[in-house]
């Protein structure tokens, strides 16, 4: 998905690592296991992955962008099984997953229906009773002016939880901070 060249050097920063590693994966995954088989969905830049495996024994990551695929086979390939395809549309089997998650970029996902998709995508590769968690960013000035020219459609949290649910999730929890919001959803057993 489309992001501008601000965004693209902050997403790929020394900073963004850090402040992933140490403050947006612990959020979002506080208290929960991932299981020994987790799926990250868009993990663009990587700036996840040493944090989430620290968490799992086995980590997959599914990359629309083709060149950042490759950029993650390079940098991570040995530590992760990269994927080049669409959350929306993994070319992944059911139930493999003990956990899928994803951060920061629920909002490039461009329209509603494929933002749910890749919920729906998420419910299917999940295992009976695995978790769906992650964060994206909360609407406003600063986020909107961060992503001009980018691709940008934010989930509002108060609509997130109900559209998680239609979707079949159990156990949904939606907690809103400062600048996002952290979800955490099940697949029922």
């Amino acid at each position: 998905m489309a992001m501008n060249y601000f965004h693209r050097l902050l997403c790929r920063s020394a900073l963004w690592e850090r402040m992933s590693a140490t403050k947006i994966v612990p959020w979002a995954l506080s208290g929960l296991d991932l299981g020994a088989c987790a799926l990250e969905i868009g993990p663009g830049y990587g700036a996840n992955v040493r944090a989430l495996r620290e968490r799992t024994t086995t980590l997959t990551g599914v990359e629309i962008d083709p060149v950042l695929a490759r950029r993650l086979r390079t940098r991570h390939g040995g530590t992760m099984t990269v994927i080049e395809g669409d959350g929306a549309d993994m070319p992944l089997p059911p139930r493999q997953f003990d956990s899928v998650v994803c951060f920061t970029m629920l909002h490039h996902v461009p329209t509603v229906d494929e933002q749910d998709a890749l919920f729906a995508e998420a419910l299917r590769v999940l295992r009976p009773g695995g978790v769906f968690a992650g964060t994206d960013g909360l609407d406003g000035p600063i986020f909107r002016l961060m992503h001009l020219g980018d691709t940008c459609l934010p989930i509002p949290p108060d609509r997130a939880a109900d559209r998680l649910a239609g979707i079949g999730f159990t156990d949904v929890e939606i907690e809103t901070g400062t600048t996002s919001f952290r979800f955490r959803a099940r697949r029922p057993e």
